[in-house]
């Protein structure tokens, strides 16, 4: 059975989250959460109208042509069958580093081993270690630092020797 506080929690990590669907299973009970998705499509579209008047304007036009590369750019890595995805084990909130004035736990460029640690992933107020569980180099971060991540979701790009 969930406590209240529980089920507020998720709704909270949910709701900021940018996922329009979860369901989560403990001991037969159950807690799904849906978010309309016609706000979503109507924030969606809003952002396409405003993007083609700033491209006209000097100042602005450098931040959305690099905003547009971004995605286009990590997408072929990610399909990468050469690179070695660390995925999320679970539902929960990415963190790069133990704590807010630590140091991140791996960058890219980093060389990582089967142990070696590489980001937490808290969930319901624990804090899960992530492993490398491959041998390598850090080759891209997929994820910013207290994002909410899903069940198998890529967190890290690794060259694998």
């Amino acid at each position: 059975m969930f406590k209240i506080q529980e089920i507020r929690e998720i709704i909270k990590l949910v709701d900021s989250s940018s996922i329009d669907e979860f369901v989560y299973e403990v001991d037969g009970a159950k807690v799904k959460l849906k978010k309309n998705n016609i706000v979503v499509t109507e924030t969606v579209a809003p952002k396409k109208e405003v993007v083609a008047p700033v491209v006209q304007q000097s100042a602005p036009a450098a931040a959305p042509a690099k905003v547009e590369e971004a995605p286009t750019a990590a997408a072929p890595a990610i399909n990468d069958p050469s690179l070695h995805k660390i995925v999320s084990p679970m539902v929960g909130t990415f963190y790069q580093s133990p704590n807010p004035d630590s140091p991140a736990y791996v960058k890219a460029g980093d060389k990582v081993g089967n142990e070696t640690i590489v980001c937490i992933v808290e969930a319901m107020k624990l804090f899960n270690e992530i492993e490398a569980e491959v041998q390598g180099e850090i080759v891209e971060v997929l994820v910013k630092d207290g994002e909410l991540v899903e069940y198998g979701q890529p967190l890290f790009l690794v060259k694998a020797q």
